[in-house]
């Protein structure tokens, strides 16, 4: 841990002249590819084709990419965005909001399943499982970039923060929460916690995808206490706390309605 306080992260990887190398792209492409390979062993037990899990890859990694743009951008940021939209289209630099990764995947994988005619929630459990996984390689990128921290810490495990990144009524700490080294621990947890269940094979569909998103809602909502980044405010709370507690109402409703209906049915 006496790594993170003494390492000062740069955000470029390599640097070849023409051709720069970020940090933030690199986990970014290796939790897809990670999460491509291991999705790819979990279809067989769904008899899913490696066709299929391409195409869906493909889907998936589109329309997430691109609402966590838009969500960042015109949701989050816009008042930055507005006088900079030069920026806008550089997706390497950050800005990637993961409810709006979550609602641009969901659209584009709807689309997906219907093309292919595969049941919704037997491809979004696929991708479920994995999700929490590339989101814990992801928050590294945050950290080479040098966002996305938490509070002032003196803590012998406290990441420094350039001065131009810290916020105005911090700007004499320098050492702070490393809420991506948080958040990734939990992710990897409940990562494993839904590849136990998926492999058991014996829930309903859709709920591996319930779980993960009330899951994901609850460390989603811890971290906004800790983290200091601005982000708009509605009766006090944080956006992403809000929209995290609006999720994971959503997928207690619907798991709560598809035992409810199980056991109706099977009941009949």
């Amino acid at each position: 841990m006496n790594f993170l306080h003494n390492f000062q992260p740069n955000p470029i990887m390599l640097d070849l002249g023409p051709i720069t190398i970020r940090w933030y792209g690199f986990f970014i492409a290796m939790a897809l590819l990670i999460g491509l390979i291991i999705v790819l062993r979990l279809a067989k037990d769904r008899n899913i084709k490696s066709d299929t899990v391409y195409d869906l890859a493909l889907c998936v990694s589109i329309g997430g990419i691109l609402g966590a743009r838009l969500y960042d951008v015109f949701v989050i940021n816009w008042d930055y965005y507005s006088n900079n939209l030069s920026a806008i289209p550089k997706v390497w630099e950050g800005g990637l909001a993961i409810h709006g990764a979550l609602i641009g995947g969901i659209l584009f994988l709807f689309l997906c399943s219907f093309v292919k005619k595969i049941n919704f929630f037997i491809l979004a459990d696929l991708v479920a499982v994995v999700l929490p996984l590339g989101q814990a390689l992801g928050r590294f990128g945050n950290y080479f970039n040098n966002e996305l921290f938490g509070g002032p810490t003196n803590l012998f495990f406290g990441i420094p923060v350039l001065v131009e990144n810290r916020p105005l009524e911090y700007i004499n700490f320098e050492y702070f929460h490393p809420t991506f080294l948080y958040e990734s621990i939990l992710n990897l947890i409940l990562f494993g916690v839904l590849l136990f269940l998926f492999k058991k094979g014996n829930l309903l569909n859709g709920t591996i995808t319930a779980l993960y998103l009330m899951s994901y809602s609850l460390i989603r909502i811890a971290m906004e206490f800790v983290r200091v980044d601005t982000v708009p405010l509605i009766e006090g709370l944080r956006l992403p706390q809000l929209v995290s507690m609006v999720i994971f109402l959503l997928a207690s409703m619907f798991i709560l309605f598809r035992a409810d209906r199980n056991d109706n049915i099977s009941k009949q």
